[in-house]
């Protein structure tokens, strides 16, 4: 008897280090397991006002929104080794059409659209901090087969590579505000700093302005500005970081204020539809509404 238990409290000793262990994965293990926790347990529901409305089931990775310039829908695309595709879903998430664009998608992380109706795909995702082919196309969506390139640079980075401390030159969040595309770079070093660079929204090559630096500590995976251009959102990871001001210029130099997602999944688009009421998407095909 005395072997039994032995043997069977041993057991039991297993199973909980086994299970410690699951929590414990590097980082990409703790996202899928986050990912399965927050779709089972709900927990979005319990994140004051973090609605769902809805889940597209026809677009792989959403990572990021824009407008289509038409009431009840956006665009959305695939993340990192998807096609080159634009989707256009309702406000529900259902897909309304599929615009194949004639370019290659390295790692397309971001749209935005300015106030003519052309959008920005950003195809400047940069896990590894090596690329030196970083592009924004700039379209139509009338006419996706004129398709202009916005070429960059970083001036701050001279290694591809660079040491692994200073890996902050990815980039998933894109902004185009008065005549510029903004970039604000997704700190995968230190998760401290995003830094912010513009360049202007013409076809070209362009070694990139530095703006400034942000202290958010996280990595930030999209950006969205209120249509009066007092609130500033940066996505990321079941969060966000809010920054408010009179002007974008002002906004720029706010106190990031923190808001947790926690259980809405990889959060990894936001767009905002008026001032108060954010839309926000994540890699699992979940769509949610914020209101401020």
């Amino acid at each position: 008897m005395r072997t039994l238990f032995f043997a069977a409290a041993l057991a039991g000793t297993l199973l909980s280090g086994c299970s410690e262990a699951q929590t414990k994965n590097p980082e990409g293990k703790q996202e899928k397991s986050g990912k399965k926790k927050g779709k089972k347990g709900n927990k979005a529901a319990d994140i004051a006002g973090l609605t769902q409305v809805g889940r597209m089931s026809g677009v792989p990775e959403s990572s990021g929104l824009a407008l289509t310039g038409e009431a009840g829908s956006f665009f959305t695309h695939g993340d990192d080794g998807t096609q080159p595709i634009l989707y256009k879903i309702s406000t529900t998430g259902k897909t309304l059409a599929q615009l194949d664009i004639p370019v290659k998608s390295h790692d397309w992380e971001s749209i935005t659209r300015d106030t003519n109706g052309h959008v920005y795909i950003g195809d400047v995702g940069n896990n590894n901090n090596d690329r030196q082919d970083l592009v924004i196309y700039r379209l139509n969506p009338s006419n996706v087969q004129q398709v202009q390139e916005i070429h960059l640079k970083y001036p701050d980075q001279q290694d591809f590579p660079p040491a692994k401390e200073e890996r902050n030159f990815d980039c998933e969040a894109t902004l185009w505000h008065a005549g510029k595309v903004y970039l604000f770079s997704k700190d995968r070093a230190q998760e401290q700093t995003s830094k912010v660079y513009a360049v202007p929204d013409q076809p070209g090559n362009y070694t990139a302005q530095q703006v400034t630096r942000l202290a958010i500590p996280g990595q930030v995976t999209d950006a969205a500005l209120s249509p009066d251009g007092r609130r500033l959102v940066l996505l990321a990871r079941q969060e966000m970081f809010v920054l408010e001001g009179n002007s974008f210029e002002d906004i720029l130099k706010a106190t990031p204020r923190q808001v947790s997602l926690k259980g809405a999944g990889q959060t990894e688009g936001a767009v905002f539809t008026d001032n108060n009421t954010l839309y926000i998407s994540n890699e699992q095909g979940a769509l949610y509404t914020y209101s401020f």
